[in-house]
């Protein structure tokens, strides 16, 4: 039996029904508008905190590149004067196991100190002071490649003990291959595992090939320098982010004629060639290397000037390790080595920066090792002292990285 309700019962129902509808619609709407506002702030938020994780440090490692590299771009930072800063050394050489024995002056008996607390000046702008824990964030995932002779590996020890003093976990930089720091492996490098990044060095005194002499060349002829052929272990020199160059101590009459040494271009011995175009000759075969296989975009090159030494007698190997540096430098600042550097640097494409070293060392022949060395029966008035003079250079070094970045 149907019940038929009266019309204006089904008014009233009709009106009831569409009331709730409309005020659940409105309820449905107000949680929408809700949830959007929500999911608006949420993403809102996520972005500040994106732009606080990346945008902000990389902002404020810009603005220390600004504060830490050169004051003055258009300074000549080789132009300047030693100054007397008690806040050298820059590292208690005692805590950085790199520093082999024989450049430890201190360890191996010095007692005057005055020499470790010169700093250089330029004339018309500031060296900054290292920031190292911004460096190590530069260097991070990165490789630095050191390419030369002793004093490249006297510069390489100088760099790692420098960022050591930005590590309370000494144990977390090592030798990749457990070596001992010695003159006689070719190759060494250190990772600054907390960081991942190396600091190698590449033992290569003349850049080029150094071979035995060919067959019917004359007795005297013992080895040759192929100077049309960079040194074979070149290709391990490619694939880095900061390379550094340097050559010149083994370009002496006594290291190349005096050993039976002498040049070879393509098949032919070149007996009558002199040292300083030799290694015009060499230098030359290394810039077009580097134009062809070095990639400016990602390697920042390097090319470290030829380093004075203070010998009162080279053959006697004697000298006067002095008390404080030089007042007077007039010729000593002036090197072929370094003249040949520059003109065949300004000649290449890729962008290279001469650490022009030369006239700012030859003032210091109060940082020589002398004798107190690993072998103290022996004056030594070429290498450097650590702490000492190599600092500096790492300090010009790492303020022209700052600039470049």
């Amino acid at each position: 039996m149907m019940v038929v309700l009266p019309t204006d019962k089904m008014n009233s129902f009709s009106r009831s029904l569409s009331s709730k509808v409309k005020q659940r619609a409105a309820h449905v709407s107000r949680v929408f508008r809700a949830l959007v506002m929500i999911g608006s702030l949420v993403c809102f938020l996520l972005a500040i905190g994106c732009g606080y994780v990346y945008v902000l440090p990389n902002l404020a490692h810009a603005l220390h590149g600004r504060e830490y590299g050169f004051s003055n771009s258009a300074c000549d930072v080789f132009d300047g004067n030693w100054v007397m800063d008690d806040r050298h050394p820059l590292y208690n050489v005692s805590e950085c196991p790199f520093v082999e024995q024989g450049f430890n002056c201190l360890a191996n008996g010095r007692m005057d100190v005055d020499y470790l607390k010169w700093r250089w000046k330029p004339k018309h702008c500031d060296i900054p002071r290292v920031n190292v824990q911004l460096t190590l964030e530069i260097l991070r995932n990165k490789r630095v490649v050191f390419v030369g002779d002793s004093m490249s590996r006297t510069q390489w020890e100088s760099l790692i003990c420098l960022l050591m003093t930005g590590l309370e976990d000494k144990e977390s930089v090592y030798e990749v291959n457990d070596n001992i720091i010695t003159k006689q492996i070719r190759f060494l490098g250190v990772r600054f595992s907390s960081f991942n990044f190396t600091i190698e060095f590449y033992r290569s005194v003349f850049l080029v090939q150094h071979n035995w002499a060919p067959r019917n060349a004359p007795r005297n002829v013992k080895s040759v320098l192929l100077l049309d052929k960079l040194d074979d272990i070149s290709k391990e020199w490619i694939d880095s982010d900061v390379l550094v160059f340097n050559s010149g101590q083994w370009w002496v009459p006594g290291k190349l004629f005096g050993t039976g040494c002498y040049f070879q271009v393509g098949e032919s011995l070149k007996l009558e060639m002199t040292i300083g175009t030799a290694f015009r000759t060499a230098l030359q075969t290394w810039s077009s290397w580097v134009d062809d296989m070095i990639n400016p975009e990602k390697t920042q090159i390097f090319f470290r000037s030829f380093e004075p030494s203070h010998w009162r007698n080279l053959t006697l190997r004697q000298c006067n390790v002095s008390k404080l540096p030089l007042p007077d430098i007039v010729g000593k600042d002036l090197s072929p080595f370094s003249d040949a550097v520059f003109e065949v640097v300004n000649g290449m494409v890729a962008p290279v920066t001469v650490l022009h070293v030369t006239p700012m060392s030859a003032f210091r022949s109060d940082a020589h090792v002398g004798t107190w060395s690993d072998r103290p029966s022996l004056s030594d008035c070429s290498h450097w002292c650590l702490p000492g003079v190599p600092d500096i250079w790492n300090e010009i070094l790492i303020a022209y990285l700052f600039g470049n970045r």
